[in-house]
């Protein structure tokens, strides 16, 4: 696994990996972003992790511009924050949209309904994200991080806010 190493990360490559699945579980609301063949387009989405699959599933709706965008350009990117505890995951890699009934019978759950009436509402499909790589910054909390900045404004030292590393998935 290749690792770059920022602000001299002790973690292991595999601990980072543990901590760009965890937080993404736990952040859930990702910026989803595709590609048009001119610009970028950016959306938020629910994602439902799936580690043991490596993937990361989105239920999105049968229009919209990001499904053509995927087919047409498959490489994407999906940026979760944690504003509040200065925690933030981006994960790039290739994105599947496909029809699989049953597993968006199996991803879904009752926030769901704020868009469709049931799974089996044939609008409905499966966005599938495999990631590649992914790019974790993962600050030791807002009052940790604030105390960082007021030392660092003192002695006019650079802050070293927590973990920063990318790492292959």
């Amino acid at each position: 696994m290749a690792k770059e190493r920022t602000d001299d990360n002790p973690k292991s490559p595999e601990e980072i990996q543990d901590r760009i699945w965890e937080l993404i579980e736990k952040i859930d609301i990702g910026m989803f972003t595709t590609w048009d063949g001119e610009q970028q387009h950016s959306r938020p989405l629910s994602a439902r992790v799936r580690r043991d699959e490596h993937a990361v599933h989105f239920l999105v709706d049968v229009d919209g511009d990001k499904n053509g965008q995927v087919e047409h350009f498959p490489s994407v990117s999906c940026a979760w924050a944690d504003n509040s505890h200065y925690k933030y995951v981006l994960i790039a890699g290739t994105a599947r949209l496909t029809n699989d009934r049953a597993k968006i019978a199996e991803l879904w759950s009752d926030f769901d309904k704020a868009w469709w009436d049931d799974a089996t509402d044939p609008s409905i499909r499966l966005l599938t994200l495999t990631p590649e790589n992914g790019e974790l910054w993962d600050s030791p909390g807002k009052a940790v991080a604030l105390a960082k900045m007021v030392v660092a404004a003192v002695t006019g030292s650079a802050p070293q806010m927590g973990d920063h590393a990318k790492v292959s998935l």
